[in-house]
C-alpha cells in the first residue's frame, strides 16, 4: 500500500468501472470483491480506513443470538455462514471463541439451552462447536469472574473474534493486490452528470488540496451512517436511509474478569444483551443501542450509557468495577435501517438494504462486520445491473485475506500480520529499530516503520488507533507513545518539527475522548 502509487494512478486512469464511497468494512469488502472478478476499481476514503464505525465493534464475528430471539431466522443463518467464511479466509485475524450465558432458573436452563440448541444447528456444516450445558461449578470455573450469586448454572456456546482494524487493512492490501486502487484522506465533493445519469466524480485530496476528476461507470455509496451526505450530492432531498444508533464499550484490565472465556449477560435493563469479552490482554465490556440525531466520526459516550454498562456489569461479576477503572471507552453509531412504524433502533434490521438511486447511484446501508462480504457481493452485483455492465462471477466466498500460510502459531508474536511479520522481524534485528513505543505494551519501532511504509498511516492516529489498537485498548498510555511515535513517522515521511507538534496534538484532543475524566 503506498498513497503516492495511488494518487498517480488515479489520475493516469482514464476511465473507471466502479467507484467506491467510504473505505469501513462495507466499502473494503467491495473493493475485494469487484477487483476479484475483474472490475477497474477505486476506492476513495475521507479519513483512515474504518475510521469510523467499522473500528469500534465488539470485535466480535458472529451469528446474532438475539436476532434468533427475534426471529429473523434468515439473518441468523446468512451470518453464521458467513462467520465460518471469514474465519476460514482470513484465520490469522480470527478465532473461535468460548461464550458462557449464566443462568438462575431451570427455567432458564430450558429457555435458553433450547435457542442456543437452535443457533448451532442453524450453523450446521459452519459449526464452531458444541453448545453445553454447564452446572453452577462448571459455569464458575469457565468464568472465573462470575458472581455466584443466584447462580444456577449456565450454557457453554461457540462464536468468532477478530480484530476489525487489522481485518480492514488486510482487505485494503488483498484488494490491491488484485488491481484495485485504494486511497485514504481523499473524498468526493461533486458528480459529474450527463443527463441525470453519474459518469464522474470531482475528488478531493485533503492532505494536498488538489481536486481532480474521474470518470466511471459505476459508483457505490458504502459511507455506513454518513450514506445520506453522500446522496446529497446526487440530489438535494434524497429521503433518510438511516437511523443511526450508539453503541458504547468500555476497557478494563483482565484482572476484574480473569479467563479466556466471554461472558454474555441475557438479560439487561433494556432488553439487550451484554457481553465482557476478553481481547488482547484486556476485556471490552458493552455494548448499547442508544439512538441519536447527531452523526460524527468520533461520537461521545453519554453518561447514562457508561453508567449502564458499570452497573450491569457489576451485578454479575465477583469484581465492580468504577469509572477509575476504566482505561479506555469508545463509541460508534450503527447505520441501521430505518423501519416504518418502528422507533426503538434495538428492534431495527442489522440486515443491509440497497436504494438504487435515478442518476445510478447504488447506495448500501445497514448490516455488520459478520456480512460484509455478502454486502459486498449483492452492491457490486446492483451497481453492474444498473451500469448495464457485463455480469462477472463473485470469487470472495474462498478468498484468502491477507498475507498468510498454514499453519499459524498464534502464540508468536506478530501473528497477526501473516507471512509478512518476516519483514518486521528482520527490521528488528537492526540497531533501534526493536526498541519499544511504550514500556507496557509489546508495540516496537518496527511495526510503526511498517505502517507507514506498508499500510497507508499517514499520522498517528492512523498507527495508535487503527494498525495497532493501543489507543482502544490503554488511552493513556497511547497518549504517553504519541510523541515516539510522531518522531519515527516524521523520520519517514520527511516531515518536519512542526508536523510532529501538531501530530502529538491533535492525537492528543482525540485521545482524550477515550478517557473518562
Amino acid at each position: 500500500m503506498n498513497r503516492q502509487e495511488s494518487l498517480n494512478t488515479i489520475q493516469s486512469t482514464k476511465q473507471w468501472d466502479i467507484l467506491i464511497i467510504g473505505g469501513g468494512a462495507t466499502g473494503l469488502g467491495t473493493a475485494l470483491d469487484a477487483a476479484s472478478r475483474g472490475y477497474k476499481t477505486l476506492l476513495v476514503e475521507k479519513n483512515d480506513f474504518g475510521k469510523g464505525t467499522s473500528s469500534k465493534a465488539t470485535k466480535l464475528v458472529h451469528g446474532g443470538v438475539r436476532y434468533l430471539a427475534q426471529g429473523n431466522i434468515k439473518l441468523v443463518m446468512e451470518a453464521l455462514k458467513e462467520r465460518g467464511r471469514l474465519l476460514r479466509n482470513a484465520p490469522h485475524l480470527t478465532s473461535r471463541l468460548s461464550f458462557v450465558l449464566p443462568v438462575y432458573s431451570i427455567w432458564d436452563y430450558f429457555y435458553y439451552g433450547i435457542g442456543l440448541l437452535l443457533y448451532d444447528l442453524l450453523s450446521a456444516n459452519w459449526s464452531l462447536g458444541t453448545t453445553r450445558v454447564l452446572s453452577k461449578k462448571g459455569a464458575l470455573k469457565a468464568l472465573p469472574g462470575l458472581s455466584s450469586k443466584g447462580l444456577v448454572g449456565g450454557v457453554r456456546f461457540y462464536d468468532g473474534q477478530f480484530d476489525d482494524t487489522r481485518l480492514a487493512v488486510d482487505l485494503a492490501k488483498t484488494a490491491i493486490t488484485h488491481g484495485a486502487t485504494i486511497i485514504n484522506y481523499c473524498s468526493v465533493h461533486a458528480f459529474e452528470k450527463s443527463g441525470e445519469q453519474i459518469v464522474g466524480a470531482w475528488l478531493t485530496d485533503h492532505l494536498s488540496g488538489n481536486q481532480f476528476l474521474v470518470n466511471i461507470n459505476s459508483c457505490i455509496n458504502a459511507t455506513g451512517v454518513f450514506a445520506e451526505t453522500v446522496m446529497q450530492l446526487d440530489e438535494p432531498n434524497p429521503g433518510i436511509a438511516v437511523s443511526p444508533s450508539q453503541g458504547i464499550h468500555l476497557v478494563v484490565d483482565s484482572h476484574f474478569f480473569p479467563g479466556n472465556q466471554a461472558l454474555i449477560i441475557p438479560k439487561t435493563d433494556d432488553g439487550r444483551v451484554l457481553f465482557a469479552v476478553p481481547w488482547q490482554g484486556k476485556v471490552i465490556l458493552g455494548t448499547t443501542d442508544t439512538p441519536v440525531n447527531t452523526i460524527t466520526t468520533e461520537p461521545q459516550p453519554m453518561e447514562a450509557e457508561i453508567d449502564f454498562v458499570i452497573s450491569h456489569f457489576n451485578r454479575y461479576c465477583s469484581k465492580s468495577i468504577t469509572r477509575a477503572d476504566v482505561l479506555s471507552v469508545f463509541a460508534g453509531l450503527r447505520p441501521l435501517v430505518k423501519s416504518k412504524g418502528q422507533t426503538h433502533t434495538s428492534l431495527l434490521s442489522r440486515d443491509h438494504s440497497i436504494i438504487i438511486h435515478k442518476s445510478g447511484l447504488v447506495s448500501i446501508v445497514g448490516g455488520k462486520w459478520t456480512t460484509y462480504r455478502k454486502m459486498a457481493q449483492d452492491a457490486v452485483d446492483n451497481a453492474v445491473f444498473v451500469a448495464g455492465g457485463k455480469k462477472l462471477a463473485c470469487k470472495t466466498k474462498q478468498l484468502p485475506i491477507g498475507n498468510w500460510q498454514k499453519p499459524l502459531d498464534k502464540t508468536v508474536r506478530l501473528f497477526e500480520y501473516g507471512n509478512d511479520a518476516a519483514v518486521i522481524r528482520s527490521w528488528m534485528q537492526q540497531p533501534n529499530w526493536a526498541e519499544l513505543i511504550h514500556p507496557n505494551y509489546a508495540y516496537t519501532k518496527a511495526e510503526i516503520r511498517w505502517h507507514v511504509e506498508a499500510e497507508m498511516a499517514m499520522t498517528v492516529e492512523d498507527v495508535l488507533a487503527r494498525r495497532i489498537r493501543l489507543l482502544f485498548l490503554d488511552a493513556k498510555a497511547a497518549m504517553e507513545a504519541a510523541p515516539i511515535v510522531a518522531a519515527l513517522m516524521a523520520e519517514l515521511l520527511q516531515k518536519d518539527q512542526h508536523w510532529q507538534e501538531t501530530q502529538v496534538n491533535s492525537f492528543r484532543v482525540v485521545a482524550q475522548q477515550y478517557l473518562l475524566s
